[in-house]
């Protein structure tokens, strides 16, 4: 064989182990990706936001059970301390603006979504934000960090 022939079998032969090496990087790159979810220890936790503008805040309650999210509760305060509920957006126990009324009560209805969707995928990132209820999402996703935080400590 001449030269040329010997170094075009060397490049061929080095490149087909370079694309085996890089397949096989990136096959334990998958496996190791599923080790970064932290053991979540069974039992219940709670978690908190932090208080938003106005001192509106979220909390939630995490069930684990096998280390899975088995039942996840959410709810939203108001600054003076009553759940945002049916009277969330009233002014005076009455309706006095409905467009204001109807998003406040998109945010009530969304705590139930969050906190289902969450269940549901096992993954806080793949709770999706409902338009209007941006604020709640973000306190869900606050106080979920925080129970989550409490889960994988406690031993």
């Amino acid at each position: 064989m001449n030269r040329k022939m010997k170094m075009k079998r060397r490049f061929l032969t080095k490149g087909k182990a370079a694309s085996v090496c890089g397949a096989v990087m990136a096959l334990l790159i998958l496996l190791l990706a599923g080790c970064g979810k932290p053991v979540l220890n069974d039992g219940v936790y709670s978690g908190r936001s932090e208080a938003d503008d106005t001192g509106a805040y979220g909390e939630v309650q995490l069930t684990i059970a096998e280390g899975n999210i088995a039942d996840c509760r959410f709810v939203t305060w108001q600054k003076d301390g009553t759940i945002k509920g049916a009277d969330y957006g009233k002014v005076n126990g009455e309706i006095s603006n409905q467009a204001y009324y109807d998003k406040a009560q998109l945010a009530v209805r969304a705590m139930d979504v969050y906190a289902q969707q969450y269940v549901a995928t096992q993954k806080l990132e793949a709770v999706d934000a409902i338009s209007g209820a941006t604020n709640s999402h973000n306190q869900f996703r606050e106080a979920v960090a925080d129970a989550l935080e409490q889960a994988a400590e406690s031993r």
